[in-house]
């Protein structure tokens, strides 16, 4: 019994070590966000089994680029700038063990800075797990993960009277042609070509730089 309480309080130090190690840079993160982001890759290797993925390539009801939401600093923010270009749409959270894709997503803009455009939707939808207001978000994205790509304003991305304009139209197929998958999850991706067409949902656990969605950009 010694023993084993010996090498628990072992390796409940070695984690702890490891915690601080990987977020030696994070700054005003709660003790809960820095274990998920410590936990990080070790959850998306479990949760990625089961990742789903749809594709479809039906022209649209009602234009992609008619849409309009609102920044998180208040500006609007209309759809018709993003003619010619991919946009990979994502409802995100600060407080969920996928929150650490923000600094994949990040690193994905970087990655194709004139091909592609990624547009945050922060919502409060699962488990509550986003409760900031749009300061805190902003703020939070930026001094931890360095996020420059558009975060929009707060709102609801699941099925309800409330649901954000752009959710509607990504999860109903009378609206983007084929698609009835809302977010399942936090992270939950869809993806929109050049010519304004829905081609692909990835779900939470498929990662920003995974295969999928690196080859899908470089069509």
């Amino acid at each position: 019994m010694k023993r084993i309480l010996i090498t628990a309080l072992l390796m409940a130090f070695v984690f702890a070590g490891y915690v601080i190690i990987v977020n030696i840079h994070s700054k005003n993160m709660t003790v809960r966000q820095k274990i998920l982001k410590a936990l990080y890759p070790a959850f998306m290797r479990l949760s990625n089994k089961k990742a789903k993925t749809l594709t479809g390539s039906k022209q649209p009801i009602t234009s992609f680029y008619s849409l309009k939401s609102v920044l998180n600093n208040g500006s609007a923010y209309d759809f018709s700038q993003l003619k010619d270009k991919k946009i990979l749409l994502v409802n995100t959270a600060s407080n969920c063990g996928y929150t650490n894709q923000y600094d994949e997503l990040q690193k994905l803009s970087e990655q194709f800075p004139d091909k592609l455009i990624i547009l945050g939707f922060p919502a409060n939808d699962f488990k509550e797990q986003e409760k900031g207001s749009d300061e805190e978000i902003a703020q939070f994205c930026k001094v931890n993960f360095g996020v420059t790509f558009p975060l929009m304003k707060k709102s609801v991305v699941v099925k309800s009277n409330e649901q954000n304009d752009v959710f509607k139209w990504l999860t109903d197929s009378t609206k983007n042609g084929w698609n009835n998958q809302s977010p399942v999850w936090n992270f939950s991706k869809y993806l929109v070509n050049e010519n304004g067409v829905l081609t692909n949902y990835f779900d939470p656990s498929v990662s920003p730089l995974s295969e999928e969605i690196i080859t899908e950009l470089k069509k």
